[in-house]
């Protein structure tokens, strides 16, 4: 695939750095409150990390420059708080308690609103996002020893495996019959293994991570945050992440969801170090990730967990998930082989507008693409996304 394009695809729809810097003062500056003296939290060691796409670098602008972004944020309790100490309830609940204080102290006007597994905070400023903030404490050492074996069972180094395992932890959600009594029946999750996986599967680009480290003068890769490493890898999961969002920007209660197209990217990437050779070997791989059986498309970071559990849910049939997800990928390898095969910008240009509602420079795609090589070049044909029961909402956190 054309490497060029992609690239000025890629300007357009990524953040920039002060955006990321600018989440991560927010999520710094709640870690500092919880630790307070005066907080209820202080005493069990509060850890507040960020998870999902700003903490992997592949976070997006919205298609409509009125929406919001969303900072999914973790605050692990790192001592003192056990499932035999504490409910689901009463760690949401302290938090809580802690999150509304700081709340009013900023002057933030909506109130902390509970959603099943996490408290949303609506910081609204220059930059506005919904926080999402999920409290956990560390999963016990039977559950992390089968994290480990699972891993390891799935094909994944030994010390990976340790490492993620090691990362795990215990998290709340309200529909669970525990929730509100002193019992075993945690969900588990681990989005700092997730990261950590994640990460293993940038670095197969090691020439790339080089590249890119002399590029920005730094002795080492490591030296950066994610976010700046900028490998083929989080570019792709990007671009993949717009297309989608575009197709189904009538129907977001059935789109496939970030977490399903960011591990089956992570598993079909290679290592290549350039966007466009990255892309086609994702988009050819990415379905012979999908399992036959349960667990479909297991979390590598807690291989019981299924991200497509959903497919198969009763009460999620009227939304086609597993349909929808496959109308999407055959729309996507047609979408991006169509920019690929075009030597003409203002083709490329509409094409990028059309189906990732992207502007992009068209003089500067001239000059990139250099003379027409061809006039006619094939335009694909819609695809069509399987309609969900009216009205239409967005799935809980």
């Amino acid at each position: 695939m054309k490497t060029i394009v992609l690239e000025q695809m890629v300007e357009v729809l990524d953040l920039p750095d002060s955006a990321y810097e600018k989440a991560k003062n927010r999520y710094e500056d709640i870690g500092n409150w919880l630790e307070r003296d005066e907080s209820k939290s202080s005493s069990f060691s509060p850890h507040i990390f960020g998870q999902g796409s700003f903490r992997l670098g592949t976070a997006i602008k919205p298609v409509n420059d009125s929406e919001e972004y969303d900072l999914d944020l973790a605050c692990k309790l790192r001592e003192g708080v056990t499932m035999a100490s504490h409910s689901q309830a009463d760690l949401k609940g302290l938090l809580r308690h802690d999150m509304e204080a700081y709340r009013e102290y900023r002057g933030i006007s909506a109130p902390v609103e509970p959603k099943h597994r996490c408290l949303r905070l609506d910081y609204q400023d220059d930059l506005s996002f919904h926080i999402d903030f999920v409290p956990c404490i560390p999963a016990e050492a039977p559950r992390r020893t089968l994290i480990k074996e699972a891993m390891v069972r799935g094909g994944e180094s030994n010390d990976l495996a340790t490492q993620v395992a090691e990362l795990a932890v215990a998290i709340t959600d309200d529909r669970l019959p525990g929730y509100k009594r002193i019992c075993d029946d945690w969900l588990i999750s681990n989005p700092e293994g997730y990261a950590r996986w994640f990460e293993s599967r940038m670095r197969l680009g090691a020439k790339y991570l080089l590249t890119r480290a002399e590029m920005v003068e730094v002795a080492q890769i490591d030296d950066l945050p994610y976010y700046q490493w900028k490998t083929p890898l989080q570019h792709c999961v990007q671009l993949l992440k717009r297309h989608r969002d575009e197709m189904f920007k009538e129907n977001l209660a059935s789109k496939p969801i970030s977490a399903i197209i960011t591990t089956l990217a992570g598993r079909s990437y290679q290592g290549e170090n350039d966007i466009g050779a990255a892309m086609e070997t994702i988009l050819d791989r990415m379905d012979t990730f999908i399992g036959a059986n349960v667990p479909c498309i297991p979390n590598p970071a807690n291989p019981e967990e299924d991200f497509a559990d959903r497919w198969s849910m009763p009460q999620h049939k009227n939304l086609e998930l597993e349909r929808n997800f496959r109308t999407w990928l055959t729309a996507a390898r047609a979408d991006f082989a169509t920019l690929s095969a075009s030597d003409d910008a203002s083709f490329v240009a509409k094409q990028a507008t059309r189906k990732f509602a992207l502007a992009l420079n068209e003089s500067k795609l001239e000059t990139a693409l250099g003379p027409i090589a061809a006039p006619h070049v094939h335009v694909p044909k819609e695809h069509k996304i399987g309609n969900a029961s009216k009205p239409w909402s967005a799935s809980p956190k």
